[in-house]
């Protein structure tokens, strides 16, 4: 396999490209998080979303730590090749360390951002500290 569809995407100066994962069946937004080339890679090649860790600075297999691990149904980049879009299926239904199925569980209302989802399993039972 040649790496002529990595080539393709316009990474950022940092080496980053945002990448969107949308539940497959549904379509709701889960989260948004970065990618390098390498996870790129990973997540084609193990069929699950990776991500790159801006604040661990080093790779990020989603669900490591949680389970809640990322199938990855399909993959695509928008027109401007400067953004992924997967489509996942999100093991365990929860996406956000908060606990929630989807990390845009604040919506602005009356001036003000008013958490909208619910909290399906406390992130104390989630994480081992």
């Amino acid at each position: 396999m040649t790496d002529s569809w990595l080539e393709q995407i316009k990474w950022s100066k940092d080496g980053l490209v945002p990448a969107i994962a949308q539940d497959y069946q549904t379509g709701r937004v889960l989260m948004l998080a970065w990618m390098n080339r390498e996870a790129l890679e990973k997540t084609i090649s193990e069929q699950r979303a990776i991500y790159w860790s801006r604040s661990r600075q080093k790779l990020w297999r989603k669900g490591e730590e949680s389970g809640h691990i990322q199938k990855l149904h399909e993959l695509r980049i928008d027109c401007d090749q400067d953004a992924v879009l997967m489509q996942v299926e999100q093991l365990g239904s929860i996406a956000c360390h908060t606990g929630r199925e989807s990390c845009f569980y604040l919506q602005f209302d009356q001036q003000k951002w008013q958490a909208v989802d619910p909290v399906i399993k406390s992130p104390d039972t989630i994480y081992k500290k």
